[in-house]
């Protein structure tokens, strides 16, 4: 087996507009990214770089224009069974209950109705859920809403958990109990974990690794970071360490000229 849980493989990935076929734009271009297993991994990069691109190429939602998908070794072959995806914006389903959106992916596994209440139920209480298994998600907040999407990919056991922006919305401080949350489950079962965030103290606070992609068009990674700070971390209090500091000047000075060149594409967009 891999000691590479997930590789994305010189990657290109190239996409026409419906309006004009002829017009093409590379969204990604020429990009190796490796996650080890076990290891957490962030993207970082200007807005609308394409880091959510290279993530769904990673689930197998979106071929590759060229480059290589492999998984624990293996060349991917449509969907990648072995990852688990949480959104950015809420993938519950309204008209299903916490614990009914939970056991659905069990349900659709073939895994026994009773047993996949119970599965469902003891990762709701993982995440801290218990007691609310019957609400419906207009009936939990937003935070909370979180941790029952979280319990959704958790329940299907994945080897990989790819991530897209999923705390964004969230005020700071239920963000970073859920940031504490994620790590504290991450830490107990040690999947490989692919972490896309536009915010770099989350990435530093969260990762073994920090990758730092260019801004489009053809985005590359041009800053590959190893995250030393000891672990267990508190998200909240690591930020005031100074080693924290001297890693988020680091990056921060390859990013920043990243995200200017971003800034002024999209300024230039809606002129």
């Amino acid at each position: 087996m891999s000691d590479h849980a997930l590789e994305l493989l010189d990657i290109t990935v190239t996409f026409r507009a419906k309006d004009d076929p002829g017009q093409r734009y590379t969204a990604v271009g020429g990009t190796t990214l490796r996650v080890g297993a076990g290891e957490f991994v962030s993207v970082v990069g200007p807005t609308g770089c394409g880091k959510s691109t290279l993530l769904n190429v990673g689930a197998g939602l979106l071929p590759a224009s060229s480059g290589q998908v492999r998984v624990f070794g293996q060349p991917l072959q449509g969907l990648n069974r072995r990852a688990g995806y949480m959104f950015q914006s809420d993938a519950l389903m309204p008209w299903r209950s916490a614990l009914d959106n939970v056991l659905v992916g069990l349900q659709y596994r073939g895994v026994a109705p009773q047993d996949a209440r119970e599965q469902a139920r003891g990762w709701l209480a993982r995440v801290g859920l218990a007691g609310f298994e019957d609400r419906y998600p207009h009936q939990l907040s937003g935070g909370m809403r979180k941790r029952a999407a979280l319990a959704q990919v958790l329940a299907l056991d994945p080897d990989i958990i790819l991530m897209d922006e999923p705390f964004s919305a969230l005020d700071i401080q239920t963000r970073q109990l859920m940031e504490n949350e994620v790590l504290a489950l991450w830490a107990a079962r040690r999947k490989a974990v692919l972490f896309i965030t536009h915010d770099l103290d989350e990435a530093i606070a969260m990762s073994d690794r920090v990758v730092v992609l260019s801004a489009g068009p053809a985005t590359r990674p041009i800053g590959e970071f190893a995250i030393d700070l000891p672990r267990p971390r508190d998200v909240a209090e690591v930020r005031h360490r100074p080693r924290f500091v001297e890693l988020h000047t680091r990056i921060w000075n390859v990013l920043r000229d990243e995200v200017l060149k971003g800034y002024a594409q999209q300024l230039e967009k809606a002129a």
